[in-house]
Parts: structure tokens; sequence; C-alpha cells
């Protein structure tokens, strides 16, 4: 009986280490699952297959934060894991920001993807985002934004003056270089922006288009615009980072290349149906003159870039290196391919 009541003990024991032992993670993000979110849904999913499932994600949309106070979150340790967006709250994210300076002459979503990811490994970013007891693991590469919008197309810069336009970072001081209004509602809220006249405009990437339905009240989009785009960190807590066990670290920061990879194939399929879905949608197909790209790069990339540097310098930063970096990533990125 004594026999029998050890195992008893020793097996509910065995129950509880195994119950302790098991890391489950809470990730915040917002809207609803999309090209946006598909490397985050396959990390969770990488991590579990290679912890035996002692090592989940919970990824939630919007339930644990708004958009905009995902970092304040990351830092008290709410959640585990997030996505934001350096546009939210420049402040907060200094350094990141020269990622969403206008004009960047960044193509492709693995160029993107190479410059992000070299300004992240700079320890000025390492520092800043410390201060939010944040770690970075990864970026959620967009392409170029453009413009979605009903009435006349806004195809020349006079015809951007006095546009009212949903657009963050350094794409919303571009537009206000040629006299637009921008205004930096939360991705979710864009569709009652415009819907309510609060915005004329909006600029997103395509899949945002699509997913939070602006493409569906618009009447033209432009196709070539393409004045920058946001940068979108994930990023982990660091304490929760630190408390992995070394099997679990490992296996979260080997699948970061993979959850990539999934990334930019998944969101390949929905560029290359993206006429498709301005046909279906009855959205006229706008194409900017090239003396209109001009002046508008003219106007916009090199002040507010001189400026960025100029400002961010001032505050202690390594603006002018970090930039220089990036430049420099581009560069080599193309001539490896």
């Amino acid at each position: 009986m004594n026999m029998m009541k050890t195992a008893a003990v020793a097996a509910l024991a065995f129950g509880f280490a195994s119950e302790a032992i098991a890391t489950e993670w809470n990730v915040s993000v917002w809207g609803k699952r999309r090209a946006f979110t598909e490397h985050i849904e396959k990390l969770a999913e990488l991590v579990s297959e290679k912890t035996g499932g002692e090592f989940t994600m919970n990824v939630s949309y919007g339930g644990l934060s708004k958009p905009k106070e995902n970092l304040d979150g990351i830092s008290i340790g709410a959640f585990e894991m997030a996505q934001f967006c350096a546009g939210y709250h420049r402040d907060k994210n200094r350094s990141i920001t020269v990622l969403e300076l206008p004009f960047l002459g960044v193509d492709n979503l693995a160029e993107e993807v190479a410059v992000s990811h070299a300004v992240y490994a700079h320890p000025a970013v390492a520092e800043e985002m410390a201060q939010w007891n944040a770690r970075i693991l990864m970026t959620s590469p967009m392409p170029q934004y453009n413009l979605v919008g009903t009435g006349d197309p806004r195809d020349t810069l006079d015809k951007m003056n006095g546009m009212r336009v949903r657009a963050t970072g350094g794409i919303g001081e571009a537009f206000k270089a040629v006299g637009g209004v921008p205004t930096s509602v939360p991705a979710p809220e864009a569709y009652q922006a415009m819907e309510s006249g609060v915005v004329d405009t909006v600029a997103f990437a395509q899949h945002a288009h699509l997913s939070f339905g602006t493409i569906n009240q618009a009447t033209w989009w432009t196709a070539n615009l393409n004045p920058g785009t946001v940068n979108c960190p994930v990023v982990v807590n660091i304490d929760a980072y630190e408390s992995l066990t070394d099997a679990e670290r490992e296996a979260l920061d080997s699948s970061i290349d993979e959850s990539i990879t999934h990334y930019l194939d998944n969101y390949g399929k929905l560029l290359a149906k993206w006429d498709e879905v301005l046909a279906e949608k009855n959205v006229q197909k706008v194409m900017i003159s090239d003396a209109e790209l001009e002046n508008f790069r003219a106007t916009a990339a090199g002040p507010i870039r001189d400026q960025w540097i100029t400002d961010m310098s001032a505050q202690g930063l390594p603006a002018q290196e970090l930039y220089d970096l990036l430049v420099s990533t581009l560069e080599k990125t193309r001539a490896g391919n």
C-alpha cells in the first residue's frame, strides 16, 4: 500500500512538474489573420513542433491591447510577444524610423527584410528597445504604400495639396511636404475614417487595403506612387526571452528565417493577384507621371532625410550611421543578387 501511495505521489509530482515546464506565450497583434501576420502564425507553428508542444504561442488579434499600446504592454510584461509599427509612436522607437524615411529606393520585400534586420542589429537600436524591455525578433516586411481614394484621382502634387490622408511616419511627412494633411489613425480605424470623411485617402500596402476594407470604398488606386513603407517589428519581452530554456530559445531563434520565407512566399501570391482584385472591385489603376514622381521625390526625399538626421543626431542617436548602414546594406543585397 505504501508503495502504491509513493507511486501515486510520484506520478502526481511528475504531472505538476510537466505542467510547470510547459511554456505558453501570449502574442498581441491586431485586425485579423492576414499576410501581415503570417510569419507570426508560422513561428508559433514551428516553435510548437520543435518543442513537442512544450512551448506554445497564443496569437490574439486585438484581445490583449490596442495597436498603439503594444510596446507599452511588452514593457510591463502584459504579454510576451507583440507586433507594432514605428509610426504609431515615433518618440518611443526613434532609431528604427530611419526605415520609414520616404523614397529610400527599396524595391521589394527581400530588400526590406535585409535593411530592416541590419538596422535592428545596430547597438543603438537594441539599446533603445531595451528601455521598453523589448528585443526585436524580426520584421514584418511590406511593399511600398499606395493610395486609395474616391472621386477624382489624386495624381498630381497640386491635387494632393490639402488632401487628408491616413498615413504614418515618413510617408505622412512626405505627403505633408506637398501640402497634404496626414493623420495616423490605427489601421483598424482607417475604413471608418474614410467612410466618415475624416480622411480623403488612405495609404496602405496591398494586404491592408484588403484586410481593413478600404479597397471596398475606393474608386482608384495609385499603382506607382511608392512614397515609402511602414516598419513594423515583432518584439519579445526581454525577461520572457531570457527565461526560456536553451532548447526553447533555440527553437524560437532557429524558426525566424523559415517564418520570414513563408511570409514572403505568401505575400508574393497576394501581389500576383492584385490586378485581379482591382478588376473585381472596379477600382481604377492610376499611374503617376514620371515628372510628378520626380517633383515629389525632390520635395520630400532629401529634405525629410536631412531633417531626420539633424533631429536624431541632436537627440544623441547615431543617425548618419544608421542611414549609411541602410544604404550600404541595400547596395550589398543588390550586389549579392
